[in-house]
């Protein structure tokens, strides 16, 4: 059984220079180096203040939040968000999530796609990237996150 408590995960953080309140903490418990097929789970927070940053991703998600208040833009459209809501966000549509509650923003997205692709309108640092999403790692068999995190620390 492939189990995964989130207060457990270690977390890979990231921001984007050019947009100072841009930090996160970021897990993918489940994507195609954990072992699913055709899904995939990531997970972050958002300290006050703080925003994801303006990104496509090249599957749609269900964004809900676990945690906290969110002000989501989708497009062109700005919405509040609140503890236990979800959105719908398409495939290649623009989006960000900012936290503009006092309490840490807790989020999961579901993706039906095994591996997840971002693309920002920044490079994310410390990878200096603009795409990022779920790491690739590939060691012939599926890894817990934890372990994942310690091979991209260690390397």
């Amino acid at each position: 059984m492939n189990k995964v408590n989130l207060n457990e995960l270690n977390m890979l953080e990231g921001w984007i220079e050019k947009e100072p309140n841009s930090r996160r903490k970021v897990a993918f418990p489940y994507y195609s180096s954990t072992g699913t097929e055709n899904s995939s789970v990531v997970f972050f927070e958002l300290e006050r203040e703080q925003a994801l940053g303006i990104h496509t991703d090249n599957a749609e998600e269900i964004v809900f939040i676990l945690q906290g208040e969110a002000e989501i833009t989708l497009g062109g459209e700005v919405s509040p968000m609140k503890k236990e809501e979800m959105v719908l966000i398409p495939a290649m549509v623009p989006h960000n999530i900012r936290n503009i509650g006092t309490d840490i923003l807790k989020v999961i997205g579901f993706f039906p796609s095994s591996n997840v692709g971002s693309t920002f309108t920044e490079p994310v640092m410390p990878i200096n990237q603009k795409e990022a999403g779920a790491p690739p790692i590939s060691v012939g068999h599926p890894l817990k996150w934890n372990d994942i995190v310690r091979i991209i620390m260690s390397s």
